[in-house]
């Protein structure tokens, strides 16, 4: 049973597209995992990591990388170890700090990224096929709204 499925019609309208949205998050989440597993052999946290090194070519500390993934510092090395082990990233000491490391790919990292980004997007885009080109742009707009109303919220409760 999906979450969706637990929401009856005296629900909210609110409550039940919340819950139709984490089902679709949920399986399309779980259709991308599935293909970078078994096209990659490789996880979702490796290649989120991965996706956050490819924006800088000078790569990123640990912890702008543990922030920007939004998990512990413990989940981030680990991971890297992962990584540096099969020569995608290389950690670098950053001079003047010698508790900081710099993490970056490797040339060779970059091309497997490269492919993994490439059947990612592909994944993505087949996951709103049965949408038209108007009706993407219509719900990213809509979506848009909640997320500005949201973050306003949060800020204020804040």
């Amino acid at each position: 049973m999906d979450l969706e499925a637990r929401a009856h019609s005296e629900h909210p309208e609110a409550l039940r597209l919340w819950l139709r949205l984490l089902t679709c998050t949920q399986l399309i989440e779980k259709q991308v995992r599935s293909g970078l597993r078994e096209q990659f052999d490789t996880t979702l946290p490796r290649f989120d990591l991965m996706a956050q090194l490819e924006r800088t070519e000078g790569g990123m500390k640990m912890n702008e990388l543990s922030r920007r993934m939004m998990v512990t510092g413990g989940n981030v090395t680990g991971i890297t170890d992962q990584l540096v082990a099969e020569g995608l990233v290389e950690r670098l000491e950053v001079a003047g700090d010698r508790r900081a490391f710099l993490v970056r790919m490797t040339p060779k990292g970059r091309k497997q990224f490269h492919e993994m980004a490439q059947r990612h997007e592909g994944w993505i885009v087949d996951a709103f096929a049965s949408l038209g080109a108007k009706e993407i742009a219509t719900l990213h707009k809509l979506l848009g709204k909640v997320k500005d109303h949201v973050s306003t919220d949060f800020l204020e409760i804040t």
